[in-house]
């Protein structure tokens, strides 16, 4: 059914939305226009990026975790030549629970993958049409919501690098401003949920983004703060949202950040970042479209956001409310930082300030470009009073977005390889070694002859049965021996001999990284197993605790007043 609303306004009959079963025609066309880019995901096999095969390895691997009953998988077997590795320890699970969830309902894992990066795409572009409308109007809210979608950058995550946790964690950003908005204007349960929950997600769609977004989310709180009459009432919220979504979030975030110390992380990320600052920032506003590496694709802006954020910066000048000044001045402020530390000239805050070297690199902070520029563009558009003029603006933005960018949604090429590919023994890491325990070699070369292997000694080894955490052998010993298991050690694994826990040695140069122990003579049953440790298993405890939280707002939400 196709209604139309009608506004009277200075005594004229005015045309504000078109409505198609109660969403806005506007709404729809946003819905509409976010299927353009994603067209080149409709063919067989998965885009040709740097990362698509390697998280379809990690995410193969996750999900043979989920299979053997682990809900948090760590450790990724098949990876690294079969002989396992603790990435996924470290790497942002969401976008692979997601896909998990894909491929049980039956797609395949390059589907699972391809629909992960469709929906982030799309449901970025809505959080933040959302919030943005609740910022300034329906129409800004348009503008903002398109260019959050159609950014360069955006489809060098998308067909260039493959990047699924940036790509997914465009969409959590938005959604913790537009509930800390409406936590400041309703009080309501539903947006405490919803806060909560968006911080959490963020921290696990991607661990550097969430710090480096860290900082807006700080100034808007404090923002939405300063302007409110009940100050001390929306800091508590705030602060017990936040910490609630830690405590969500808690599972993934204590033990990635404190057994980092155990990976060759900081040795092999080490001045990195200094090697992959923008060298010319003319390249903000033209570099050619290409599929190459670091350094090499595109890092422009693009046209319609840099004249939006010129717009808004003149504008800006001419602005008299106070507190619009200080938000859209923040925000441009935001944007132009994030420009800054893209090049080489801020070299010296990433010697001052050691935590900016842990987003190793600097175009990275592209993603906040992305983040501010439409917000900059939506403000250009508030500013104008008919209604009709901005939604034909929004059109007009929204065409040339589309003939402008179309070069720039295309995919390289394809990869079509059948699951058991990824399912299979995988010949990499999939990272840069940076997550290889501190004791190993950064990669291994070549697969092993046998998972387990008596190296000193003489004796028969069975294999009873082994799965992602757990090998279960029998060995008949003629003398004691020292039996090598071919599994990366890290902190967890543990070597039970006929239920006894025996001693781990993994630092041998001969066998380095490679669990070596020994076994008396006899027939003796041996489980090699990968357990949580107390960090992890707290941190699981205190994500439990979070999620049970939820249980009492849902039932007493009509007689909780916040």
């Amino acid at each position: 059914m196709i209604s139309f609303y009608i506004d009277l306004e200075r005594g004229a009959t005015k045309v504000l939305h078109k409505t198609i079963k109660g969403f806005p025609l506007g709404v729809v066309l946003l819905f509409l226009l976010s299927i353009f880019p994603l067209l080149s995901l409709i063919p067989p096999g998965i885009p040709l990026t740097h990362d698509g095969q390697d998280h379809l390895a990690r995410i193969a691997n996750f999900y043979m975790g989920l299979k053997d009953g682990i809900m948090i998988p760590r450790w990724a077997a098949n990876l690294n030549w079969g002989y396992g590795h603790p990435i996924l320890m470290f790497l942002y699970p969401l976008p692979s629970y997601s896909a998990s969830l894909f491929h049980f309902l039956g797609a395949s894992l390059t589907d699972s993958l391809k629909l992960v990066f469709a929906f982030s795409f799309v449901l970025s572009g809505f959080a933040m049409y959302y919030w943005i409308k609740n910022v300034f109007n329906h129409e800004a809210g348009l503008i903002a919501g398109f260019l959050y979608m159609f950014a360069p950058y955006r489809f060098v995550d998308l067909y260039v690098r493959g990047a699924i946790g940036e790509h997914t964690a465009f969409i959590f950003v938005p959604l913790i401003a537009l509930s800390m908005l409406k936590l400041a204007k309703e009080y309501k349960v539903v947006w405490m949920i919803i806060y909560a929950f968006s911080i959490a997600l963020l921290f696990l769609s991607h661990n550097a983004l969430s710090i480096m977004f860290l900082p807006f989310c700080v100034f808007y709180a404090g923002f939405l703060i300063f302007t409110h009459p009940k100050k001390s009432r929306l800091l508590l919220l705030y602060s017990l949202g936040a910490l609630w979504g830690v405590g969500l979030s808690a599972f993934f975030l204590f033990p990635a950040f404190f057994e980092g110390k155990y990976t060759l992380r900081d040795i092999v990320t080490r001045g990195e970042y200094a090697t992959r600052f923008v060298e010319n920032p003319f390249r903000f506003f033209y570099s050619p479209w290409n599929y190459g590496g670091s350094g090499q694709f595109s890092v422009e802006l693009g046209i319609l956001q840099i004249v939006g954020v010129v717009s808004a910066a003149i504008l800006l000048l001419l602005t008299k409310a106070k507190k619009m000044k200080i938000f859209i001045g923040a925000c441009l402020l935001f944007f132009l930082a994030s420009l800054f530390l893209m090049l080489s000239y801020s070299q010296f805050l990433y010697q001052t300030f050691s935590v900016l070297q842990k987003f190793q690199f600097p175009w990275r902070f592209l993603s906040m470009s992305v983040f501010f520029a439409p917000i900059l563009c939506a403000f250009t558009v508030y500013l104008i009073n008919d209604k009709r003029l901005r939604f034909m603006i929004f059109v007009i933005v929204a065409i040339l977005g589309i003939i402008t960018y179309y070069p720039q949604f295309q995919a390289n090429g394809y990869v079509s390889r059948r699951d058991s590919f990824y399912f299979s023994i995988y010949e990499g890491t999939t990272d840069t070694g940076e997550s290889a325990p501190i004791w190993s070699v950064r990669f291994m070369e070549k697969m092993a002859d046998r998972q387990i292997e008596i190296v000193e000694g003489s004796g028969v080894i069975t294999q009873i049965s082994r799965d992602t955490r757990s090998h279960i052998y029998t060995i008949d010993a003629n003398e004691t021996v020292r039996v090598l298991e071919n599994t990366l050690f890290f902190p967890g694994w543990d070597v039970l001999v006929d239920g006894h826990k025996v001693d781990i040695q993994f630092q041998d140069p001969q066998f380095r990284g490679l669990m070596t122990f020994f076994v008396e003579p006899g027939t003796h049953s041996i489980r090699v197993v990968f357990r949580e440790t107390k960090l992890r298993s707290i941190s699981n405890a205190i994500t439990i605790l979070a999620l049970t939280g939820i249980i009492p707002l849902i039932l007493l939400r009509k007689r909780i007043r916040l």
